[in-house]
Formats: structure tokens, C-alpha cells, sequence
């Protein structure tokens, strides 16, 4: 993909999560295989360094980086939710289908489903990972 494509994609991303400056971006799961472009993109989009997952303040977006056998995702996406703000939202970024460390969309929706979550929208996130935006109803989190 060429440089403008990839610029395109990552505005696509970044418009596509809301993302404004400002904004509050955790991210958990971080690892060599993560696409770099995009957590570029998001930093760019919210004018600061993503907080890692020793941080402790309240994050408007919790990015979390899965793949198929990182063991239990429903326990990672509990994990997720402990600094979020009240209406932030976790981005769950897998593998896409046909790449190493795919998880089914069944899968993501029974994890989100049991850890308290529903998908606002699936989307294309750079060349080999989607993205799947994630909601909690609105209660007394912080």
C-alpha cells in the first residue's frame, strides 16, 4: 500500500473511533506484532502518547490488542473496562480473517456479550488487523 493509501486508512480509522484531540487512549495487549501506522495515527489524532497498561488514569478509549491464543478474552476485556470513562469505549483490534491469531466474530461478540459490552461497529483497521468498537451501558463507572 502506498503512503498515501496508508494515510487515507489511518484517517478512515481515526474517524471512524471519534477520536479528537485531547482524548485519553490506553492501551493494553501492546506487542511486536501490532501495527505500528495505527497506534501512530491514534497518537496523532489525540495529540499525545498512548498511557500503557500500568497507567492508571481515567482513558477515553481503551485500545486492546488481541489474537486468538492470548488466553481469555472475556477476562481481557473485564481488564479493559477498569480505567475506562464512563462513556469511553474499548477498541478490540484482531487479526483479520486468513491471518495468524484470528478470532472469529462469534467469539468477540460472546466475550464482549459476557463481559458487559456490545459492538457499536466492525471495521477495517490497516492491512492485517479490524477493529470492533465496544460500548458498555452507562452506569456509575467513573
Amino acid at each position: 500500500m502506498s503512503a498515501t493509501a496508508d494515510d487515507a486508512a489511518d484517517r478512515g480509522l481515526v474517524g471512524r473511533l471519534g477520536l479528537q484531540r485531547g482524548q485519553v487512549v490506553q492501551e493494553l495487549g501492546w506487542h511486536e506484532e501490532v501495527d505500528d501506522e495505527i497506534r501512530v495515527a491514534i497518537e496523532d489524532a489525540v495529540d499525545s502518547d498512548l498511557l500503557d497498561e500500568e497507567a492508571d488514569e481515567v482513558a477515553d478509549v481503551v485500545l486492546l490488542w488481541w489474537a486468538d491464543d492470548e488466553g481469555d478474552l472475556v477476562d481481557a476485556l473485564v481488564d479493559a473496562l477498569t480505567n475506562l470513562g464512563e462513556r469511553g469505549s474499548v477498541v478490540l483490534l484482531t487479526p483479520k480473517a486468513g491471518r495468524e491469531g484470528h478470532v472469529p466474530p462469534s467469539e468477540v461478540v460472546e466475550a464482549a456479550l459476557a463481559a458487559g459490552l456490545h459492538g457499536t461497529s466492525t471495521f477495517s483497521a490497516g492491512q492485517d488487523w479490524s477493529a470492533t468498537q465496544l460500548v458498555a451501558p452507562r452506569s456509575g463507572r467513573k
